[in-house]
């Protein structure tokens, strides 16, 4: 014998705020990231994926565009978002801040886009930062995209590093020590006011305040600042104080 049951509808995950994050497929470290650093009370944060290229390249990067509008279409529909975050530094110095907003805009509801790049520049306002060193794994033909992009907005790169690497998922498994000694090794001897691990793939976290402790310099990562940007513009708080002095403005 089939029994029905009544039942009653409360409120959705996200009763307070929702988060929209849209991911590489090649991404293995800013899904852990971001629900370390948004709120888990009241909060709900909703992946989608974008397809990308094993190699990074500015032309795989750049193929990301067209398909940015269909990652956010799959959000769940009934979901209106405070904030969505694109999470790839280089691809957004591509195809450009505005055009990523305006195709993650179509997909979804939301009124507000925000990508590393944008939040980068906006830590560095909040900050009062113009001088940085910048980490990046990637190759020349990535890394200088990004470089110019930031220059034409105002910073001053002192210092620039790189791993050279152009695999995605060799840069995914760098590891933090590795990371941690270019970071020391490339502020040393330089005016830089704060150091950028640039590349949401980077395992960065545990390593921000460690940089911060031993060379007084704030230390920023693309996972850190678009985290802190979406917070911000959620009107939410951060809870820890072990991320470094970032998440505290």
């Amino acid at each position: 014998m089939e029994k029905q049951f009544p039942y009653d509808l409360g409120s959705a995950c996200g009763s307070k705020t929702s988060f929209g994050l849209i991911v590489l497929q090649s991404d293995e470290t800013i899904e852990h990231d971001m629900r370390r650093l948004l709120p888990r009370q009241g909060a709900a944060l909703y992946i989608s994926r974008v397809p990308s290229g094993a190699e990074v390249t500015t032309e795989t990067l750049g193929e990301m565009s067209g398909a940015l509008t269909g990652a956010a279409s799959l959000f769940p529909e009934p979901v209106s978002f405070d904030v969505v975050g694109y999470g790839c530094t280089s691809a957004t110095s591509v195809i450009g801040s505005d055009k990523v907003a305006e195709m993650i805009s179509k997909g979804c509801k939301t009124p507000h886009v925000t990508e590393p790049v944008n939040a980068l520049l906006a830590a560095c306002r909040a900050l009062k930062v113009r001088k940085i060193a910048f980490l990046s794994p990637y190759i020349e033909e990535v890394s200088a995209t990004l470089r110019s992009v930031l220059k034409d907005n105002g910073l001053e790169i002192v210092t620039f590093g790189t791993f050279n690497e152009a695999s995605e998922s060799k840069v995914a498994r760098i590891t933090p020590n590795s990371i941690r000694q270019a970071a020391l090794g490339l502020v040393k001897g330089s005016n830089a006011e704060a150091v950028f691990l640039s590349c949401t793939n980077l395992q960065t976290l545990d390593i921000i305040q460690d940089i911060e402790d031993v060379t007084g310099i704030t230390a920023l990562s693309s996972n850190l600042v678009l985290g802190w940007h979406m917070l911000k513009l959620a009107c939410c708080d951060f809870g820890a104080s072990n991320m470094g002095g970032l998440m505290q403005k």
